[in-house]
């Protein structure tokens, strides 16, 4: 019986197209009747599963489904959009209107729903523009390959620039920004040749002529005709992350090939590279990224040989770009013309000398005890020539690296906790901070024990509140630079030894230290990882308003009242130090109130243990340096 079955099944599938599937069952059903009567074991069992209401609805609606598949579908309207449209005003229109028919209005107004009706009468009148023409059949030998790009805009900007070569006249694609419309379709490369945009030659023609061909069109469809370039660069992208070290305007900037392309940033921002094809002009998104399309950056190479003094001085020339479709004013070999501009500024920069220096007058630091706070007034810190210490004539050091590469650390719990080190201009609070996280949870929170030269006093114990030494020792520590700073009081030296921070981060605890700027870089460390905290003060009126009852300590150990002098010299301090150093604060806290300001750095330094943060790769892949 079950040879007859699987017979009398093939049979039907193969011809399906001549019999129903319900005929089909009808004779598997017949079989198994005509086997029932011949007493043959399962086929009873086999004849109520095929006579089953269920299977029969179920080849009923298979068979409605194969109806459909060989159907062509067909919109019932072509025009659902307009039909909404005057739907809406018809509705409006009607006096007194029921609060169903408002709702229905409004939802016919949703941009969604309009969006869903222009895309159903797209599809229904089948407009699928543009229509290309079609090929001849028959091309010239000598007629180069060419390609016609279309892209459709909707005001963004197309992302890729062009110049012309003189001596022929052509135009060509220089450089399609990473994220931009060009870059996204995959359709347009730097070095493929432009012949026609939207029907129009371009050979001849000056780059302004061109974009203004662009301009004709701010959306909609835009076409390209193209000669591709023939051996098309493979570009190896890795993730790579920089911290400017320097600000940066493209429009103040004559020597970018494309202001409008360009990017600006500050100090302290996070850079993603995600093109560094060209060795002048990279191309880079800020962090955390808003848009998809990049923009045109110096390379660190350029950056680090430029005076910014070169073109903040200079009255800036505009350049012939568009946001649409950018012009590049250059010859074949751009490069060779950027290095001569670079050359000539580094020549200039050599010419004045060269050589900063990382001294910054009137900027004082609020230390922990007053001796150590004191004698920083004549302090030294260990810490080399500062690379990210910007002159006065805001220039580049010749030391300076305009970019540092960072990654994303979060710390471990079984790591040692990260340093936190406090900043600020005398007077900003900076001490009382320190003092108050301290008091919170000793447990937690510890200081370092600085050195001294001085003796001790009958209530002091070497290593609670100093670690008291010799003058010689002291100076051998110096000699080999384990002090983070240190400086000279009344004949005595004090200092904070790099050891004195370590041996806190060992016992489990966070070591709370404050400093004074110039010893930023040898807090900077792989094995410190300091967490920079800068105490920034209020406006000038809150600052005059909260210490007006406060006292200040001068160079002679007096404590005297504030005076105007003394708010000045601290909004100036703070000037000095921001315009400095600011691109190595992790934090900033203005300390307004003091209840206020204490919560954020308690908070700051909780996020610095527990939460991811941007740091130098070296400190994750140190160096033999380091």
């Amino acid at each position: 019986m079950r040879q007859a079955v699987e017979a009398q099944v093939l049979t039907s599938h193969c011809a399906l197209g001549e019999h129903d599937l319900r005929q089909i069952l009808s004779d598997v059903i017949e079989e198994v009747r005509r086997s029932i009567n011949k007493d043959i074991d399962g086929a009873e069992v086999l004849n109520s599963l095929l006579n089953a209401p269920w299977l029969h609805s179920l080849l009923k609606v298979y068979e409605c489904l194969q109806r459909f598949n060989q159907e062509q579908p067909a919109s019932y309207l072509n025009y659902a959009s307009g039909l909404s449209l005057q739907l809406v005003l018809d509705i409006a229109s009607l006096p007194g209107s029921s609060e169903e028919a408002q709702e229905l209005c409004r939802l016919l107004r949703q941009p969604h729903f309009q969006a869903l009706l222009s895309a159903h009468d797209t599809v229904a009148q089948k407009d699928y523009d543009p229509v290309l023409p079609p090929m001849p059949e028959e091309l010239p030998d000598h007629e180069e390959a060419t390609r016609v790009v279309c892209l459709v805009k909707n005001k963004q900007p197309l992302g890729a620039t062009i110049k012309r070569n003189d001596a022929t006249g052509e135009i060509f694609i220089a450089r399609v920004i990473y994220g931009g419309l060009a870059d996204r379709s995959g359709l347009l490369h730097a070095g493929d040749r432009v012949i026609e945009v939207n029907g129009f030659p371009v050979d001849g023609l000056e780059p302004e002529q061109v974009i203004q061909v662009v301009q004709a069109r701010s959306q909609g469809t835009i076409v390209f005709k193209v000669v591709p370039i023939s051996e098309r660069p493979v570009h190896y992208q890795t993730m790579l992350y920089m911290r400017a070290m320097a600000d940066y305007s493209p429009l103040q900037d004559p020597t970018i090939p494309c202001a409008d392309a360009g990017m600006s940033f500050r100090r302290g921002d996070v850079l993603e590279i995600v093109d560094q094809t060209d060795a002048l002009w990279w191309q880079a998104k800020k962090m955390p990224s808003t848009t998809d399309c990049a923009g045109l950056i110096p390379s660190s190479s350029l950056l680090k040989r430029k005076q910014r003094e070169f073109w903040w001085s200079q009255p800036y020339q505009p350049q012939t770009c568009i946001h649409t479709l950018s012009t590049v004013d250059e010859e074949e070999d751009s490069i060779g013309i950027d290095e001569k501009c670079v050359e000539a500024d580094e020549e200039a920069f050599e010419s004045e000398g060269g050589e900063f220096s990382n001294n910054v007058d009137g900027v004082y630091i609020a230390g922990f005890r007053r001796s150590m706070r004191l004698c920083r007034r004549r302090a030294h810190s260990t810490a080399q020539p500062s690379c990210h210490v910007r002159c006065p004539t805001s220039c580049f050091s010749s030391l300076a690296s305009p970019y540092e590469e960072v990654v994303r650390y979060q710390r471990s719990p079984h790591d040692p906790y990260r340093l936190v080190v406090l900043l600020g201009p005398s007077s900003v609070g900076v001490n009382e901070l320190r003092r108050r996280l301290l008091e919170i949870d000793p447990r937690v929170f510890q200081g370092a024990v600085p050195h001294t030269t001085r003796p001790p006093r009958s209530y002091e114990e070497s290593g609670r509140e100093y670690h008291f030494t010799t003058r010689e020792v002291f100076e051998n520590l110096v000699y080999n630079n384990r002090f983070l700073e240190y400086g000279e009081y009344k004949g005595h030296f004090y200092g904070t030894s790099t050891e004195a921070v370590k041996d806190v981060l060992n016992s489990g605890k966070m070591c709370i230290i404050d400093i004074e700027p110039n010893a930023i870089q040898a807090v900077r460390t792989h094995e410190l990882k300091a967490f920079i905290i800068y105490v920034k003060p209020p406006p000038a009126e809150c600052l005059r308003e909260t210490r007006k009852n406060a006292q200040i300590t001068t160079n002679y150990y007096v404590n005297r009242p504030f005076k105007d002098e003394d708010f000045q010299e601290t909004e100036e301090a703070a000037r000095k130090m921001e315009s400095h150093y600011s691109q190595f604060f992790d934090q900033v806290i203005v300390n307004e109130e003091l209840g206020v300001a204490c919560g954020e750095l308690l908070g700051a330094v909780t996020r610095a243990q527990d939460g991811p943060q941007w740091v130098p790769a070296s400190w994750i892949r140190p160096t033999d340096e380091s």
